[in-house]
């Protein structure tokens, strides 16, 4: 089974962008982050007639998230990360596919820092690592998949002169980031390319993408169960250098069956 998370940063207006990775790359589930639309503007049909069901909560111009599964549905387990009743945000959506739980998260930015929206940040992150330890005890098989808005070490980022103030960079979410590791849970990128930077995000300005000044913030975090059946890794590079393409390329596994 192929997984994949993509940050698509809206999806209507990329919606050429994703069909054509979609063709291109086959994938059995898809994470998308920044679907940036209402539930009722998501292009369903469009993902239908590509071969995908999908289940979605948009926001608006903000955030939102979505799981996509080729030739069948997701199955909906939960809406909203867990421990915070009034956290709105669309940022976590959660289904099973295929005997594999499979949650799409998009952790917030945490810009500016210090300030609220770092705390928020960090306090996600906090409510992530407490479900992510009541699944992992129940021995779920698990892909937390999406942006999580952390360069988890200085060889995930082109240069930290650039970035050392930002709050993707920071040290409180990047021990974090480690904690989950520490706990169990298998960065399957660094896992199997220990050596090589594996970007996944080019920002807009200073031609970053054609000086290949990139950072890894897309992440797909395997339990101990998932883990044992994973045989490839990577990140679909060609896409960012599309026209009209998302700032982020995806990322992907492949899980023996």
């Amino acid at each position: 089974m192929k997984i994949a998370t993509f940050n698509i940063n809206g999806v209507n207006r990329r919606l050429s962008n994703l069909l054509a990775w979609l063709r291109a790359a086959s994938p059995d589930a898809v994470c998308l982050q920044e679907i940036k639309c209402r539930d009722r503007e998501f292009p369903h049909a469009e993902l239908a007639a590509a071969g995908y069901g999908a289940i979605w909560q948009g926001q608006g111009p903000h955030h939102g998230v979505a799981i996509l599964v080729r030739d069948g549905e997701p199955i909906e387990t939960r809406r909203g990360l867990p421990g915070d009743p009034n956290d709105r945000e669309a940022r976590y959506l959660e289904a099973a596919v295929n005997g594999v739980l499979i949650g799409c998260l998009y952790l917030p930015n945490g810009n500016p820092q210090p300030g609220p929206k770092f705390d928020y940040k960090l306090a996600w992150f906090a409510r992530l690592i407490t479900y992510a330890a009541e699944l992992e005890t129940a021995g779920v098989p698990v892909v937390f998949a999406g942006d999580f808005n952390v360069v988890p070490t200085d060889a995930d980022i082109y240069a930290m002169r650039s970035w050392k103030d930002n709050a993707l960079v920071a040290p409180e979410p990047r021990a974090l980031f480690a904690l989950l590791v520490e706990r169990g849970w298998t960065d399957a990128l660094r896992v199997l390319h220990p050596d090589e930077p594996m970007y996944t995000f080019w920002h807009y300005l200073r031609n970053a993408w054609d000086r290949d000044a990139g950072m890894r913030l897309d992440h797909l975090l395997l339990s101990a169960p998932v883990r044992e059946r994973l045989e490839a890794a990577g990140v679909d590079r060609w896409v960012r250098g599309a026209a009209n393409a998302s700032d982020h390329a995806p990322a992907w596994i492949d899980l023996r069956d």
